[in-house]
């Protein structure tokens, strides 16, 4: 059960990736969703295997029928919903509807509990999560970090919850080559030799791309022909977000993005300045495609990447040492590529698409043989 079938969206993104995989593990899969959206991934999931529902009504009583007289019709073994900032819709209904339809329910946990995602903000449903978590049967998590501290929250015992990664495909990542940085960079108009800034990421503001674009000007300082391109859909931020640009110059903003792994590819180094993160997608795409990273040291980012042996590591809302960092990285090639070759090693051992796909569908079997604790 996911809220959008955007394709353009983590959800999404990582749906399409595991479709196949767990398909050809034995998995039949029924896809539900509630939002439409033009750049859809319904005929890549179908094609895949997966059978895929609209299921969103006018009203949630409306929306929780329709998705109870589906569990009922199709039986599955679980039902599979995320708790994220983004997703309580979608979570708080299909428990509702499979509960009602008494099938187990699986729920992923994808970000470390916070307060709001901007001061004064408040993120709703969040006084539900315990309640509705004493009725799902086990949860997954995408790191060690966002276990124990959801579990606290959800009041759980830590063994309800697994970690299992999010993965992508090696192959469909590719690596960083000269001809590939030399055709993407002739298709952006930029010239070979310029130093280039990447960040994938929408514009929120748990994202931090204020923080990027406050130390912007000081990296620009030591390399005056760097250029930052930002890869990512719009949000609350993106007023400021262009204020801020404006001021800091060379900042290129390319809207969303299918092909973030050839923005990677033609980039000198990639940034996570995120304020909070459970895991960190970009910064397992940089590694796999063997790009220098610069990163936020925040807990789930850190379990990711590993060490400075693997990244570049910065407090979280620090510019100055954002940039000093982005800044080195690109002064210095030689450290920054063994960093990166480092990197693409860890991808290569621990995030895979086939090795996660196959931690999800045993997952998905422990959670049928295993009662709540």
């Amino acid at each position: 059960m996911i809220d959008s079938a955007s394709r353009l969206g983590a959800a999404g993104r990582a749906l399409v990736a595991m479709t196949p995989q767990l398909v050809r593990a034995g998995v039949t899969l029924d896809v539900a969703y509630l939002h439409d959206a033009p750049d859809g991934c319904q005929p890549e999931l179908t094609e895949a295997g997966a059978a895929v529902f609209a299921v969103g009504r006018p009203g949630r009583a409306g929306t929780a029928a329709a998705l109870h007289r589906l569990i009922r019709e199709r039986r599955p073994d679980l039902v599979h919903t995320t708790r994220h900032a983004g997703a309580h819709r979608s979570d708080l209904l299909a428990q509702a509807a499979a509960f009602a339809a008494r099938t187990p329910v699986v729920s992923s946990l994808v970000d470390p509990p916070s307060g709001p995602d901007r001061p004064g903000g408040l993120r709703p449903a969040q006084a539900l999560d315990a309640a509705t978590a004493r009725g799902t049967r086990r949860f997954h998590a995408l790191t060690r970090y966002v276990a124990a501290t959801t579990a606290k929250r959800l009041r759980v015992p830590r063994q309800r919850i697994d970690v299992v990664p999010r993965g992508r495909d090696p192959e469909l990542l590719g690596t960083a080559t000269p001809e590939r940085r030399a055709e993407v960079r002739g298709a952006l108009e930029l010239p070979g030799d310029v130093p280039v800034v990447l960040v994938a990421a929408c514009q929120q503001y748990r994202k931090g791309l204020d923080v990027l674009l406050d130390a912007w000007p000081a990296v620009r300082r030591a390399e005056p022909e760097a250029v930052l391109l930002l890869a990512g859909g719009e949000g609350p931020e993106t007023a400021r977000l262009h204020a801020l640009a404006g001021v800091a110059g060379n900042v290129r903003f390319l809207g969303p993005r299918d092909d973030v792994a050839d923005l990677m590819a033609a980039a000198d180094a990639v940034a996570v300045p995120a304020r909070r993160d459970g895991q960190g997608g970009a910064a397992i795409e940089a590694m796999g495609v063997g790009v220098p990273l610069v990163c936020t040291d925040l807990p789930g980012l850190r379990e990711t990447v590993g060490s400075e042996d693997y990244a570049r590591l910065v407090p979280p809302e620090r510019p100055a040492e954002l940039a000093a960092a982005i800044a080195d990285t690109l002064a210095d090639r030689s450290a920054a590529g063994a960093r990166a070759q480092a990197a693409r090693a860890r991808f290569l051992t621990s995030f895979t698409l086939h090795q996660v796909s196959a931690q999800t569908v045993e997952f998905y079997e422990r959670s049928l043989r295993l009662r709540p604790a």
